[in-house]
């Protein structure tokens, strides 16, 4: 998982691009978004699901062997310098990892790959999975 290219203004992570490799023999198909939660920090039960907001149209994604999808999460941004503030005036988050759970693939912990997830409101957009890597 990194950065995503396109993010919205503010001072946290903003927006992410959750890559996802077909590790299996054989040909697979996945389809539809992401389910996604913030990682509880060391314990399962202190994970903290994310209500996602859909966006895109869902289709099926045929993935030969070693054949990579993506999805682009884009969070409520973190505003402020230091530890900023939400928006909303509820308090940022920061998870070091996100439980990602895919249609029929099972569920997969991931980091980002340079920092923490920072995000307000416990929601997520999440674009369709894909073929071609989003900006």
């Amino acid at each position: 998982m990194h950065q995503a290219a396109v993010r919205p203004p503010g001072t946290g992570t903003g927006a992410v691009i959750v890559e996802f490799t077909n590790v299996s023999g054989r040909p697979c198909a996945v389809r539809g978004r992401p389910e996604v939660a913030g990682a509880g920090n060391g314990s399962p039960r202190s994970n903290r699901p994310l209500e996602v907001t859909p966006t895109g149209t869902s289709s099926e994604v045929l993935l030969a062997p070693g054949g990579k999808t993506w999805t682009k999460l884009t969070f409520v941004q973190v505003q402020g310098e230091g530890d900023g503030y939400c928006v909303s005036g509820t308090r940022p988050v920061t998870f070091p990892t996100l439980v990602i759970g895919l249609p029929g693939s099972g569920s997969h912990q991931v980091a980002l790959d340079d920092g923490v997830v920072a995000e307000c409101d416990n929601r997520v957009t999440a674009t369709a999975l894909q073929v071609r890597q989003p900006a």
